[in-house]
């Protein structure tokens, strides 16, 4: 059995075990990250950053930047192409607090493709060192990047990346095994993982279809790699992380109760709330507070009410009555 309660190292950070929580685009921030950093995760990671915004000093940007103590250490995520820009993106980040600083080079969005950002990266080398070398001449935290496949099955484009990667002073390289116009669709090919593992020196971080525990454990005896990221296994269920831990002790996994979930669901409305602001949140949480129920009878039934929140204490109502709904049903 795999021991995910390992330490890993990064450059200079030592990460409590070998848990990640992947970068998401409009996902990750901070009440989603302290979700999982309180179910054990080792690392966390901030959503993907806009070198542009930063530099510009884009008040949405800026506060994707909001951080907390209690979650480090924090990987910062940025995107862009322009060697400068990303350099003096680089360089407010880590000024910013952050542990880690992460290049995006995995993003397949077409807004993000046509600036050459993202996956548009691994189709050109020479400007994916340039970047590479301009970030890492600008910072002293540790530095890493994650990549999908590429363009093509073959993978080349991922071993090359790799390579001018470890060359160029990066210090670990998270490994999503799709290719660029997959997005989440199709398997992902764990079998790239172990194949970029193989030929490096630094850390390989697995990262695509981990939806269990029991995924977590397989893709790092499979892969051999240094830890495992969870994205959307992760999303409304924090309580992978601590799973992953815990069967990979030979402990016997909790599963979270009905009131653990609806205790969960409610931190996270509060949380939200004063992160965001009511209305700002209560208009986000409208499409995500679904994501807790995952399976539960009635979910649509909540879902549907959930869309029509305007106030935390509306959302706080059907929380509390679907939860007694739950309560009466055969669950």
């Amino acid at each position: 059995m795999s021991n995910l309660n390992q330490p890993v190292k990064i450059g200079t950070i030592t990460l409590d075990n070998m848990t990640v929580f992947a970068p998401l685009a409009g996902i990750t921030n901070l009440p989603m990250r302290l979700m999982a950093k309180e179910e054990g995760c080792g690392l966390v990671c901030s959503e993907m950053v806009s070198s542009y915004g930063l530099v510009y000093k884009s008040r949405k940007t800026q506060k994707i930047m909001d951080s907390d103590v209690r979650e480090k250490p924090l990987s910062v995520q940025i995107f862009g192409a322009e060697p400068a820009v990303m350099a003096q993106a680089a360089h407010m980040v880590e000024a910013c607090g952050a542990d880690i600083l992460d290049i995006n080079f995995g993003c397949s969005v077409r807004k993000i493709l046509k600036s050459g950002s993202g996956s548009a990266l691994m189709r050109t080398p020479d400007k994916a060192k340039a970047v590479i070398d301009a970030v890492r001449k600008a910072v002293r935290i540790p530095l890493t990047i994650k990549i999908r496949t590429g363009w093509d099955r073959s993978g080349s484009q991922a071993f090359e990346t790799a390579r001018i990667a470890e060359e160029s002073g990066v210090d670990a390289i998270a490994v999503h095994p799709r290719l660029a116009h997959q997005g989440f669709g199709g398997r992902a090919d764990w079998a790239l993982i172990k194949a970029i593992k193989d030929r490096c020196r630094i850390p390989v971080i697995g990262n695509g279809d981990i939806a269990t525990a029991e995924d977590a454990i397989r893709m790092q005896q499979e892969t051999g790699c240094d830890a495992v990221m969870i994205g959307r296994g992760a999303i409304g269920n924090p309580w992978i992380f601590s799973q992953v831990l815990a069967l990979s002790r030979g402990e016997e996994m909790e599963t979270p109760t009905i009131d653990m979930r609806f205790d969960m669901m409610a931190r996270y409305l509060g949380a939200s709330v004063a992160y965001l602001g009511e209305e700002s949140a209560c208009y986000m949480l409208r499409s995500r507070l679904g994501w807790f129920v995952k399976g539960m009878p009635h979910s649509s039934r909540f879902r549907e009410a959930i869309k029509h929140i305007s106030s935390e204490a509306d959302a706080i109502d059907v929380i509390e009555n679907y939860r007694k709904v739950i309560r009466t049903a055969d669950y």
